[in-house]
């Protein structure tokens, strides 16, 4: 069997995930930006993540998948505190003062803090000019995002809003960072894998603990004493409701069921289309402007994400051709066999029968 090898999947299923994680992921920008008119930014998170863990784990328990692993239970809130809690409540925060479009630009960034922060690669990441010189030209899409932000202001109090949400956005990305860089690193003996809890569960656990911080800073905020219930409008019910099944539910799963289907590198490409989608509806059913230099900021982080990745997608593409050539190798050997001319497989060097 190839290394890397996906299950077969319905071409069908596959279009439709790759549309969820596509336009769902990316409208949520969107979805946070509207339902803000009604919740205040804390309790928007808390009802969103106390509602989706318990929808996540409820399925999670009726699927038959263990619940309970006190270490994996501890490493997820870790993980949910920097990713959905620290990340997201400083999207949801910043939201109140900038678009969603321009909160998902700066989202998109995170690949610069991916290269940064990623100590044990830094050798590889920073031996490749390619990969320098995206990082370079994310910091330049992410200034330009500020500088359009001080432009676009009306006076000082607005322009220094718009900043703080902006400083809040990249703090909360480097936050994401951190939190995906401390799982992919959890070091974790045999008998701790196999005692590991599923992804979902993980992911349920994660929410629980962005639901209970949500709670606990919206009670100091004071957002609970002065929010009501009844003002909300029928609308953001509805937009909180988006969030939560939409964004939290089903464009999680439809990640990890891809990620089972389609190689990574591939689903990772959502990255690229997020920002986009998040800009259109910004443009077309919110009040902000989408400027010229926005859309030339994306335009650059967008290429410096394909520059820092450019590596990887040749080392993966040139894989493939190997891959191709050893396949199409075999075919002609097959048929060389036929014809009573085959070389013994014994005699081929070790190295062409590994695949």
């Amino acid at each position: 069997m190839l290394q890397g090898h996906k299950k077969a999947a319905s071409p069908l299923m596959v279009v439709v995930a790759y549309f969820i994680i596509y336009v769902v992921w990316g409208s949520t920008f969107f979805f946070i930006e509207k339902a803000l008119h009604s919740f205040p930014p804390f309790i928007l998170g808390s009802f969103r993540f106390v509602t989706a863990s318990a929808i996540l784990m409820s399925y999670c328990a009726i699927k038959g998948y263990k619940l309970f692993n006190k270490r994996s239970i501890l490493e997820a809130a870790f993980v949910g505190f920097l990713l959905l809690f620290v990340d997201m409540a400083g999207v949801i925060w910043a939201e109140q003062y900038v678009s969603g479009g321009v909160a998902a630009i700066i989202a998109a960034a995170a690949a610069i803090w991916f290269i940064l922060l990623d100590k044990p690669k830094w050798k590889e990441n920073f031996s490749s000019m390619t990969t320098v010189a995206g990082v370079v030209l994310g910091f330049i899409g992410v200034v330009m995002l500020f500088a359009e932000q001080i432009m676009a202001s009306n006076d000082n109090a607005n322009g220094k809003l718009k900043i703080i949400a902006l400083c809040i956005l990249v703090l909360g990305s480097i936050a994401w960072t951190v939190g995906s860089l401390a799982s992919k690193y959890f070091k974790k003996s045999e008998a701790q894998e196999k005692e590991d809890l599923h992804v979902m569960v993980k992911t349920a656990w994660q929410m629980v603990t962005a639901g209970v911080l949500f709670n606990i800073t919206a009670l100091f905020t004071g957002e609970y004493a002065s929010f009501e219930l009844s003002s909300v409008a029928p609308v953001d019910w509805f937009n909180l409701g988006y969030l939560i099944t939409f964004g939290s539910i089903l464009a999680f799963s439809s990640y990890i069921w891809l990620l089972q289907v389609r190689p990574a590198m591939e689903v990772s490409t959502y990255a690229y289309v997020n920002p986009i989608i998040a800009l259109i509806l910004s443009h077309f059913f919110t009040s902000h402007a989408v400027t010229s230099l926005q859309i030339v900021g994306l335009a650059v982080i967008l290429f410096s994400v394909l520059l820092m990745n450019w590596k990887a997608y040749r080392t993966k593409l040139s894989a493939k051709n190997k891959n191709k050539k050893i396949l199409q190798g075999n075919t002609l050997d097959t048929l060389a066999k036929n014809n009573d001319r085959q070389t013994p497989i014994d005699d081929l060097p070790e190295a062409e029968l590994v695949h």
